[in-house]
């Protein structure tokens, strides 16, 4: 059995077509179009509730490398020699491998997610690594606004001296990894076993579609092109107009990804790998477009835009095609896909527990509910099929909403709900909230957004004393 997996990072369920069946997530912003991944899912098993361990990047990538959590053993930081990744599991097992993908941050030293494969590419420019060191040609004005401060302006320069000569589709990042990852198949075809793991950053901000994708936004629209909103409150920096532009942007960039990914599935198509593959197409989480005030991730922003993903597994042959409401991790993921090669004997020491039942059609249920937050901030959220409990820090309030009557989460219902909120959290111990006992560190890698505040990396907001309190706002149970 052949293993392809398919990321995309950032990139929110409520963009992909299967999901949203046609329906406007945001009133001026066309429905994003994504033939060729809703064609993928038909043939797929289709999951409605696959949620992240820890957020962002880097925590979310090292659960799905190891069938492990790491919402409460580590923050975002390289793989350690005693992980055991995907990759070395299966080259041992006679699979030979190939990690693709624009994700600057694999990049970063000693991060080692390499680590295990046979081949690997990295396609260089994306965000705000430094591949171009001349100043861009074009004017950051078109780009910004007076409330950019002067990090912010460098970090959108550096994107745009990065891409400005780009002229056609081609060059853009996804489709860059698209034709590497297609070239790999091809190449590799006659190999026993292969596992491919293709890693596209894009729908990840900056967002700048080629312009055959950039049709959702108003084309009476005049004002600046923000490819990299700022995090905090958005109508303090943003005109309504500005907004629903910024939308579009993502909503272009989600369609362009779609139209790379085909490459890919069209490629595995014509070369047979639909017929003795496991193919896993997925986001890493979602993103923020200023659906509860604010832009980007943030530890603050708990909520379905940026927890749900597209998530989806095809059998060889299209086997057990169907939606599913099961509730999973990442953590699941590997020890799911070893069992599907035959390997289940490779999973017992792992956190995660394999759904290969619910991929078999014999149950939709996996787990009852789920945490999930980021390891260094104090918010946490509690998911079951029907309640999302968000856990806030001292004094800010904590929120409560059902999912199936108010999947918006306007509606905060945790006053008046205190059994409720009780009974969710107790199914967590106290090692899922022990960091609140320890000063947190605050930690830079650039920009991935991890403060509660602006959504950039930063150490928690608050008083230092309350730091040390367990309790949260309206729960001091723990």
């Amino acid at each position: 059995m052949n293993i392809i997996v398919i990321m995309l990072d950032s990139y929110r369920q409520d963009h992909f077509g299967f999901y949203h069946q046609g329906r406007r997530v945001f009133p001026n912003v066309p429905p994003c179009q994504t033939p060729n991944m809703d064609a993928f899912a038909a043939e797929s098993v289709v999951f409605d509730s696959m949620y992240a361990d820890a957020l962002p990047t880097i925590p979310a990538r090292t659960a799905l490398f190891t069938g492990n959590r790491t919402l409460f053993t580590r923050a975002w930081q390289p793989l350690a020699d005693e992980d055991f990744s995907i990759s070395s599991i299966l080259a041992l097992e006679g699979y030979v491998s190939a990690l693709i993908a624009d994700v600057y941050h694999y990049r970063a030293a000693d991060q080692n997610f390499h680590g295990g494969f046979h081949a690997y590419e990295w396609v260089r420019g994306q965000e705000y690594d430094p591949w171009r060191s001349e100043p861009p040609k074009s004017d950051l004005a078109k780009f910004t606004n007076e409330h950019y401060d002067e990090l912010w302006r460098a970090n959108v320069a550096q994107f745009i001296v990065n891409t400005e000569e780009f002229a056609r589709k081609e060059d853009w990042f996804a489709f860059k990894v698209a034709d590497l990852a297609c070239d790999w198949l091809k190449r590799n075809r006659g190999q026993d076993k292969v596992f491919l793991w293709m890693d596209s950053f894009d729908p990840h901000e900056p967002w700048d579609p080629p312009a055959e994708f950039d049709v959702y936004g108003d084309p009476d629209y005049t004002g600046p092109r923000y490819v990299m909103p700022m995090g905090g409150p958005a109508r303090n920096w943003y005109s309504d107009a500005e907004i629903d532009n910024i939308r579009a942007l993502y909503a272009g960039e989600a369609a362009s990804v779609d139209a790379a990914v085909g490459m890919v599935l069209d490629q595995l198509r014509e070369l047979g790998y639909y017929d003795d593959s496991a193919i896993v197409l997925m986001g890493d989480h979602g993103h923020p477009l200023a659906d509860h005030g604010k832009f980007l991730k943030g530890a603050d922003r708990l909520y379905n835009e940026q927890l749900l993903i597209p998530f989806m597994v095809r059998l060889p042959g299209g086997r057990g095609a169907r939606r599913t409401s099961a509730i999973c991790q990442y953590q699941d993921l590997l020890p799911t896909l070893l069992e599907v090669a035959g390997l289940g004997n490779c999973t017992a020491d792992m956190h995660g527990r394999s759904f290969l039942p619910v991929l078999e059609g014999d149950t939709d249920h996996h787990r009852d509910a789920i945490i999930c937050g980021y390891h260094e901030a104090f918010d946490r959220v509690i998911r079951n099929d029907r309640w999302s409990l968000v856990l806030r820090p001292a004094g800010e309030g904590d929120e409560l909403y059902d999912l199936q009557a108010d999947p918006g989460e306007r509606t905060n219902l945790r006053s008046g709900n205190d059994e409720l909120a009780r009974d969710m959290l107790a199914g967590f111990g106290r090692m899922y909230f022990d960091h609140l006992r320890r000063e947190a560190q605050g930690r830079r890698h650039g920009l991935e957004s991890n403060g509660r505040n602006l959504g950039v990396w930063g150490p928690p907001t608050g008083d230092p004393a309350a730091r040390r309190q367990l309790p949260f706002s309206s729960l001091g149970v723990i």
